[in-house]
């Protein structure tokens, strides 16, 4: 999968997303994701490296800036809510897949998002 920049204000593309950094802003067919500043920043971790693994403490460190505690949840909360927005727009694409005990990979596919929203993705 390939982001696709245009213009100034570096709007990425992935199929039918767009998703604008320097509004904070996600939408999927057109359709705003209304997502908080922390859900987008967890999002926005994954969504610069596309279809590659991004540990837990990876995205803790970016969105806090700082270690994570090994009983901290965080990541996988911020996780849950940005699938669940997210499916609520497009039920049938899971865009963020569990690589269970290491961490998270953003990659469009045609799916269960709801399945997957629950934390039921069989990647592995």
């Amino acid at each position: 999968m390939v982001a696709q920049a245009a213009g100034a204000d570096e709007v990425l593309r992935f199929g039918d997303m767009e998703v604008r950094p320097a509004e904070y802003e996600v939408l999927v067919r057109g359709r705003r994701v209304g997502l908080t500043v922390r859900e987008f920043q967890t999002f926005w971790c994954l969504v610069q490296r596309p279809d590659r693994v991004v540990t837990r403490p990876q995205i803790y460190e970016l969105v806090w800036g700082g270690a994570m505690s090994h009983r901290d949840r965080s990541v996988d909360v911020f996780v849950r809510k940005v699938r669940r927005k997210l499916a609520a727009v497009a039920p049938d694409t899971v865009y963020v897949h569990t690589h269970f005990g290491v961490g998270y990979r953003f990659c469009p596919e045609p799916g269960d998002a709801a399945g997957d929203a629950a934390g039921l993705s069989s990647t592995a």
